[in-house]
């Protein structure tokens, strides 16, 4: 990119504001962003919204396959139940919803028609929302695969596709779940693109 992508302006905000915004206005149980570089900055960012922040150690060498493990992590540490007399256990997670950071064209309706077949099918199936058969985000995944996912040296889609019984394509008619910021001509036409709307 040339640039630190999340912190790239994003009509009144930032791209990781404009990400973490539109999950809260979806009210997700909680909303986990993983960091690495410039973490510090992501963190300030971030300071008065839903989310927390878990940092990633190896952001440098681990790539995307490492920061999903570490989100998971983050969330199934959290969720033990505590067994201990007058103690509230936390309330279990079924399924853990994977956005993209670099990803603000992300809409709130896709983000609840994902959650939506997600309960449907009771929290057991993966939901990868698709556009003209090419597959996108964000990625509903439900608990019962976070062990495999968090235990595997595989790529995720490598992990999925040994698991494709349990994938559901929901196909949307706008290829906002493709797009992302990927280079200076990526984040220009989106822009570009927002201004115009």
């Amino acid at each position: 990119m040339g640039a630190f992508k999340l912190t790239l302006p994003w009509r009144e905000t930032t791209v990781i504001e404009t990400v973490v915004g539109t999950l809260e206005r979806a009210a997700l149980a909680e909303i986990v962003v993983v960091t690495g570089h410039r973490a510090a900055e992501v963190q300030e960012r971030l300071a008065g919204s839903a989310a927390r922040c878990a940092l990633n150690p190896r952001y440098e060498d681990g790539g995307m396959l490492s920061s999903i493990q570490t989100g998971l992590s983050d969330i199934a540490t959290r969720r033990i139940p505590i067994q201990a007399p007058g103690v509230d256990a936390a309330p279990q997670i079924a399924a853990a919803l994977m956005c993209l950071g670099d990803q603000p064209q992300m809409e709130l309706a896709t983000v609840e028609a994902v959650l939506a077949e997600g309960e449907r099918t009771g929290w057991q199936r993966v939901i990868i929302p698709s556009y003209r058969m090419r597959a996108g985000h964000p990625i509903l995944i439900p608990s019962s695969l976070w062990p495999q996912i968090m235990n595997t040296s595989e790529t995720l889609r490598a992990t999925l596709r040994a698991r494709e019984d349990l994938i559901i394509y929901l196909e949307f008619d706008t290829d906002s779940v493709l797009a992302d910021l990927d280079t200076p001509e990526d984040y220009a036409r989106a822009t570009n693109a927002q201004e115009g709307q």
